[in-house]
């Protein structure tokens, strides 16, 4: 083999793995959740690699998106309690509503952050 010849997986002799069409179904819906080939997704998981989903980046997303809310939720806050006059007619009632929106939000966030955290039954 000269130096310039590279040896590549295409030129490599594939492993035949023998499936049911449910279970061949599975495992390509599973590649496709981890936005990954079904041969790469294979090639990882038989080297013991744990496979992240798509999924993950969604609700990071998600997450960011979230938190984002609650800035703009806690500048708000901030602004009222500066006694700045574009928020004099805010009562409490309105405070107390977003202080409980502020911690629905963070209700949210726990909910996203522990569905990364502990992936449904089924995903690797």
């Amino acid at each position: 083999m000269e130096a310039s010849e590279k040896v590549t997986r295409k030129g490599s002799t594939p492993i035949k793995v023998y499936c049911l069409p449910e279970e061949r179904a599975a495992i390509e819906a599973n590649a496709q959740a981890a936005g990954m080939s079904t041969s790469a997704y294979l090639l990882a998981v038989g080297q013991g690699y744990r496979v992240q989903g798509v999924t993950d980046y969604e609700n990071v997303r998600e997450l960011v998106r979230v938190n984002g809310d609650l800035g703009r939720l806690g500048g708000l806050l901030k602004l009222w309690l500066t006694d700045d006059a574009r928020t004099a007619r805010f009562g409490a009632d309105t405070i107390l509503a977003l202080l409980g929106k502020i911690e629905a939000t963070q209700d949210k966030m726990s909910g996203i952050m522990e569905s990364v955290v502990r992936p449904r039954g089924g995903q690797l």
